[in-house]
């Protein structure tokens, strides 16, 4: 089997980022990457062939590109990214990916999943809420604190996990310094309370950012033994 993959813009393509599928017609499951908070990254491009290899159309947009901030190379402005605009901006954004997904893609929309790290899992959890066709997510170290709803983060993690209509994989890390232990605890009692199949791994020596070259938190050996458990649970629930 042959694989598509390449970069995608918005002036040649309607959509910047990366894409990965499988050559030839026919629709397919569909796997939409919410990158973290250093963009799309180089080991996004990797994951998204590899996806593309078990037979999935896979898109990981460029968020920081569809806002404006020009360049492949974000590493260290999220924060700014975050700053300037609010997740009801970002899930317009992701809609936006979305729809390019199970549109010019040709991707089942009743067959799509979502991969989400940090900042992009956190936004994951929203977006699921809102888009009720989402299979599964896939969130990494999604980066949710203890903080109290503002009109630029309207909506708590807390709050909407328990409304999730579709199965979840979440990687947490015993030392993340973002979604501490202490905030992992009542998400997690979150998720168990939607009822629907939660798979939930936790890594007592594990960083925020384990997934992640590029990343200061980076442990090779999570990300690998991580990648088979993402891959089982996209094929049972896809």
């Amino acid at each position: 089997m042959r694989i598509i993959a390449r970069r995608v813009t918005q002036e040649q393509d309607g959509i910047p980022g990366y894409m990965a599928h499988p050559e030839g017609p026919g629709q397919r499951p569909g796997v939409l990457m919410a990158h973290h908070a250093h963009g799309v990254t180089a080991d996004y491009k990797i994951d998204a062939y590899r996806l593309a290899e078990l037979g999935f159309n896979v898109l990981a947009p460029s968020l920081f590109n569809m806002f404006g901030v020009p360049g492949t190379n974000n590493i260290g402005g999220g924060a700014d990214l975050q700053a300037k605009h609010s997740d009801g901006e970002f899930l317009d954004k992701m809609g936006e990916a979305w729809r390019y997904l199970t549109g010019p893609m040709g991707s089942d929309p009743d067959r799509t999943a979502a991969i989400g790290h940090c900042m992009g899992g956190r936004l994951l959890i929203p977006f699921a809420t809102d888009n009720p066709r989402l299979r599964a997510i896939v969130l990494y170290y999604p980066s949710v604190r203890d903080e109290p709803e503002t009109s630029h983060r309207p909506r708590h993690a807390f709050k909407l996990a328990k409304t999730l209509q579709c199965a979840s994989l979440v990687f947490c890390g015993g030392l993340d310094y973002i979604a501490t232990p202490a905030i992992q605890a009542p998400l997690w009692q979150s998720f168990m309370a939607n009822g629907q199949l939660v798979e939930w791994h936790s890594f007592s020596d594990a960083h925020h950012g384990f997934r992640h070259p590029d990343n200061e938190g980076f442990q090779p050996h999570y990300a690998d033994l991580t990648w088979p458990l993402v891959t089982a649970f996209l094929g049972r629930v896809v």
